[in-house]
């Protein structure tokens, strides 16, 4: 397994991690109560915007794991790549702008938004070397 592999399958790991939590955000962040102050657009917006993302955590890590070598190895694959790189990197500033908390969760999280950047980042680059190269 190379190096650029490796990081996409820790990338996989790291999706399926971000679906699990948000699986809970119901819970952590008591929704039932908390999102029953709002209107009912605003309650079914974030709702279903949770949804969609767990979709695509679970869809990315599957593919992740999944089809390993072909996000390395294809176009395809280092658009996908690139297309969750900048995911996490546009989540990352997001929590500079709209989650200003001094709290180590937060940090914590801010740290996993740019791991997960790196993650997608780093097989991406290897690839287009590799492609290029060719």
């Amino acid at each position: 397994m190379t190096t650029a592999e490796l990081l996409v399958r820790l990338a996989g790991v790291h999706s399926l991690g971000f679906a699990v939590f948000h699986l809970a955000f119901w819970r952590l962040f008591g929704w039932k109560r908390a999102l029953a102050q709002i209107s009912v657009a605003n309650r079914a917006i974030m709702q279903i915007l949770n949804l969609r993302v767990i979709y695509v955590f679970l869809g990315m890590g599957v593919i992740a794991l999944t089809f390993t070598s072909d996000l390395v190895d294809t176009r395809l694959g280092l658009v996908l790549l690139c297309f969750m790189a900048l995911f996490w990197v546009g989540r990352t500033i997001e929590q500079f702008v709209f989650l200003r908390i001094n709290d180590w969760r937060v940090h914590l999280l801010t740290g996993l938004f740019v791991l997960g950047a790196a993650l997608h980042t780093v097989p991406m680059w290897l690839g287009f070397m590799r492609a290029i190269s060719r």
